[in-house]
């Protein structure tokens, strides 16, 4: 039986979701190389089991910089499209990277071209002469793809639904916990509180969210604790190990993996899911990877109530909401001021009681995303 041939061009190869994503089409039978840039100095030489084409070192938050690197491999286009040879289904995770798929499967010929959005630049809203340019861009590649792939579906709604070159289908794939090996994993039960521990885990690149957190232990006398883990956005944050260091209360441990989560949630009673880096645009529309591990683990997500993220816990009947009109250190001040025990288990029974199949994705999601994709 002929195994799919998939070339995987990724923003950054490091990134854990990219990881994950190799994983699900290796598992459902196909054949994948990773093609992409890095935000950091590691080269891997593979990922999740599939070969690694390094494309360059690219800077978060850095858009002229990773234009010219993108313009840089569209010149030079040698060693992509040598990846790219015989490939049934080429994929561009977010924009940048479905320029050069794009340009490979032009190339190439007769591959299925897939647009994998996971997140949607400001640029791609604003009115500037820059912005409308790639717009155009965008537009010029929508109406070249076979497939669309969303983790949220507001980005569906309220961008994708307004673009009218798109006439590919569309998949939602949500960025649930993959377990392919392994039990469902153990609800985690941390030590009965206070103190309260809220985890702040992921990608840390919100300004806002470090004050509101840090402002709201400082006042605490230590009824509340944060506990940080990710890593930290250079273009956001200075200096932010000293940052964390002067905020009472508050403790960064460094970058993590998957197989670390168990420990980290085990730490924490709630889980920080709210991100205002992109606020009323991409941070409003998102369902991050932190909403579906966190509930995995019974961590109790803290969210605002007007945002896709928090629109998924309303119909869960799970986690913290809160209002992105009012004040939020009186909101948060005014929850862990009364929180007792009882009050916590009535939280968690109801982050507990959230089905597993919408947390966790299996192998049967797997065979679905690569049936998808193939076109089957």
């Amino acid at each position: 039986m002929h195994r799919p041939q998939i070339v995987y061009f990724v923003h950054d190869i490091n990134d854990p979701a990219v990881n994950r994503r190799v994983a699900m089409l290796r598992a459902a039978g196909s054949d994948v190389v990773v093609a992409g840039f890095r935000r950091d100095d590691r080269v891997p030489t593979e990922v999740a089991g599939a070969a690694v084409v390094d494309l360059g070192r690219t800077r978060d938050n850095a858009l002229k910089q990773r234009a010219m690197k993108v313009i840089a491999n569209l010149v030079r286009p040698s060693k992509m499209l040598a990846a790219s040879a015989g490939a049934d289904v080429i994929i561009g995770r977010n924009l940048e990277s479905l320029l050069l798929a794009r340009r490979a499967q032009r190339t190439h010929g007769g591959a299925r071209l897939v647009y994998e959005c996971l997140d949607i630049h400001r640029t791609l809203l604003g009115g500037s002469l820059a912005a409308r340019a790639i717009q155009r861009i965008e537009a010029s590649l929508l109406g070249a793809i076979d497939l669309l792939i969303v983790s949220s579906p507001a980005f569906l709604r309220d961008h994708f639904a307004k673009r009218p070159t798109l006439r590919a289908p569309t998949l939602l794939v949500e960025n649930k916990l993959l377990l392919l090996h392994t039990a469902l994993p153990a609800r985690c039960d941390p030590p009965p509180g206070p103190p309260w521990t809220i985890g702040w885990l992921g990608n840390l690149r919100c300004r806002r969210s470090f004050a509101e957190l840090s402002a709201l232990a400082a006042k605490s006398d230590g009824r509340v604790r944060i506990l940080i883990a990710g890593r930290p956005s250079p273009a956001i944050f200075d200096d932010f190990e000293a940052m964390v260091a002067a905020a009472p209360h508050c403790r960064y441990i460094g970058p993590y993996t998957a197989d670390d989560l168990p420990n980290l949630y085990a730490q924490c009673h709630f889980a920080w899911g709210i991100d205002y880096f992109e606020e009323g645009l991409n941070s409003r529309w998102l369902l991050p990877n932190k909403l579906y591990e966190a509930a995995c683990f019974g961590t109790v997500p803290i969210a605002l109530a007007d945002v896709e993220t928090g629109h998924w816990l309303e119909r869960h009947g799970a986690g913290v909401l809160l209002d992105d009109t009012a004040p939020m250190a009186g909101q948060l001040s005014t929850l862990f001021e009364t929180l007792d025990q009882p009050g916590y288990a009535s939280l968690r029974a109801g982050v507990d009681d959230i089905p597993d199949p919408d947390l966790i994705a299996d192998r049967g999601d797997c065979s679905a995303l690569l049936e998808a994709i193939i076109g089957a």
